[in-house]
């Protein structure tokens, strides 16, 4: 599967965006998607992520209440909604899907190119 993520940009604390990843490829559906963000100089974390029929969702506690990651299977399409933002929310995020259907943080197969996120103070 083939992931492409989408709705980066420079915002102010506080603001809203929300992030896509359109999937291209073998059945949408039968992914456990996730995404992950990595800030500079730093590892890669995890930040949600959803079941195959969005019925489940799991998030880092880092941004519980704030963050929303939802999908749209017959769009092939999952979302994250950050809404709240603070500055060390800025990263790279990335979308990624695991085939193995368990909803963990751990063990994704694809990844896409990621999109910056920038929220300034």
């Amino acid at each position: 599967v083939q992931l492409q993520a989408s709705g980066g940009g420079l915002v102010q604390a506080g603001a809203s965006l929300r992030l896509s990843c359109a999937a291209s490829g073998r059945t949408f559906s039968s992914y456990v998607m996730g995404w992950f963000h990595q800030a500079p100089g730093k590892k890669r974390e995890f930040v949600a992520a959803i079941s195959r029929s969005g019925g489940s969702t799991y998030y880092a506690d880092s941004v519980k209440g704030r963050f929303t990651i939802s999908r749209d299977n017959a769009k092939s399409t999952v979302y994250l909604q950050m809404n709240s933002l603070k500055p060390e929310d800025t990263a790279v995020y990335y979308c990624a899907a695991k085939g193995d259907g368990s909803l963990t943080f751990m063990a994704y197969d694809y990844w896409g190119q990621g999109t910056q996120v920038t929220v300034s103070s």
